[in-house]
């Protein structure tokens, strides 16, 4: 395990204010009871923050045809849509929800090539919301498989997440089951994928990055 690189920052602002907190209950607060109470919740929410940020080891095993979740977290939706701005033509879409105690590294769902790469700034609604998917803040990346299957898949923040990382590029050749960026606090990541789609799951299955299978193409 390691921790995200692009979140060594907020761990260290996370565990400057918990120790300022501490230091202040201890020099201010006479009571023993509560100087513990509070220093074992500081220290529960900096092992939180940490676990929160952190990249896990991940075999990812999935055959060339299969496209694994890009996060950890519960599936919300599943449904027949039409995706306008990259596939253009109906496909299915699949939703899974992280919540604050979920890994929040995103991880590639397949061997293939980055076709399309945008960020677009936006609103902070919870990520549950149906409207989330085109009104928060969020990214978009079309895949290309080496099947030639096309998929594309959104990281969307939530009503917490301030913050979205992607390593995507235009054109660059990527590998099913390494880090593809992460979402800071709650939040969601949308998958869309060909309506022939031969799907593995369903709606309020708990899912594992790079582990769990979504749908084999």
């Amino acid at each position: 395990m390691r921790i995200d690189r692009n979140s060594y920052g907020t761990l260290a602002l996370v565990y400057l204010v918990c120790a300022l907190i501490a230091v202040t209950v201890v020099i201010f607060v006479p009571h023993l009871w509560i100087r513990c109470a509070v220093i074992a919740a500081m220290v529960w929410v900096c092992a939180w923050q940490t676990a929160f940020f952190r990249v896990p080891k991940r075999k990812h095993t999935a055959g060339p045809q299969e496209v694994t979740s890009v996060a950890d977290g519960k599936v919300v939706i599943i449904e027949q849509v039409y995706e306008p701005e990259f596939l253009k033509r109906d496909c299915i879409q699949l939703s899974v929800y992280m919540n604050f105690f979920d890994v929040h590294a995103n991880f590639w769902p397949a061997d293939g090539e980055v076709k399309y790469y945008r960020y677009y700034p936006g609103e902070h609604m919870l990520a549950f919301k149906p409207k989330a998917s085109e009104e928060n803040e969020h990214t978009c990346v079309g895949m290309r498989l080496p099947g030639g299957q096309e998929i594309l898949f959104k990281q969307l923040a939530g009503g917490f997440a301030r913050r979205i990382v992607c390593h995507a590029q235009e054109g660059a050749t990527v590998e099913g089951g390494t880090q593809c960026g992460i979402i800071k606090f709650g939040s969601r990541i949308d998958m869309y994928l060909p309506l022939d789609a031969k799907l593995r799951v369903k709606v309020g299955d708990l899912v594992r990055a790079c582990e769990t299978t979504l749908a084999e193409l």
